[in-house]
């Protein structure tokens, strides 16, 4: 992690590097900046090509994931209109899930309001 947010403080640096230079050269903090920040992407270049080899070994599984699960994910947002009305998701030991309407949600529309606390399943 620290590794990656010095990669991006890095980054974010690299345009203040770019500055116009004088006729002279650079200047000294030019100089150590610039070899400042190539010291870090070396040090660096190992994490990123292991990033990069997870993220290659990642992708089939994530297109695969994707093509299977899109349809029931589109339709699943199609039918859930305000997620903010609902509790966190509760996986239960046998692994069902349950995605719990939070108390003071406004009620869903054409849905009789509930009778008691308790439903019958």
């Amino acid at each position: 992690m620290k590794q990656i947010s010095a990669l991006a403080l890095a980054v974010a640096l690299t345009p203040l590097g770019a500055v116009a230079q004088d006729d002279e050269g650079t200047s000294l903090m030019e100089e150590g900046a610039k070899l400042f920040f190539r010291g870090l992407m070396s040090e660096m270049e190992p994490a990123l090509r292991e990033l990069e080899n997870l993220a290659d070994e990642m992708e089939p599984a994530l297109r695969s994931f994707a093509e299977e699960m899109g349809p029931a994910l589109r339709d699943l947002m199609d039918q859930v209109e305000d997620w903010s009305a609902y509790e966190p998701p509760v996986v239960l030991p046998n692994g069902d899930i349950l995605l719990k309407r939070k108390q003071d949600a406004p009620p869903l529309e054409g849905l009789p309001p509930p009778e008691g606390d308790e439903i019958d399943i």
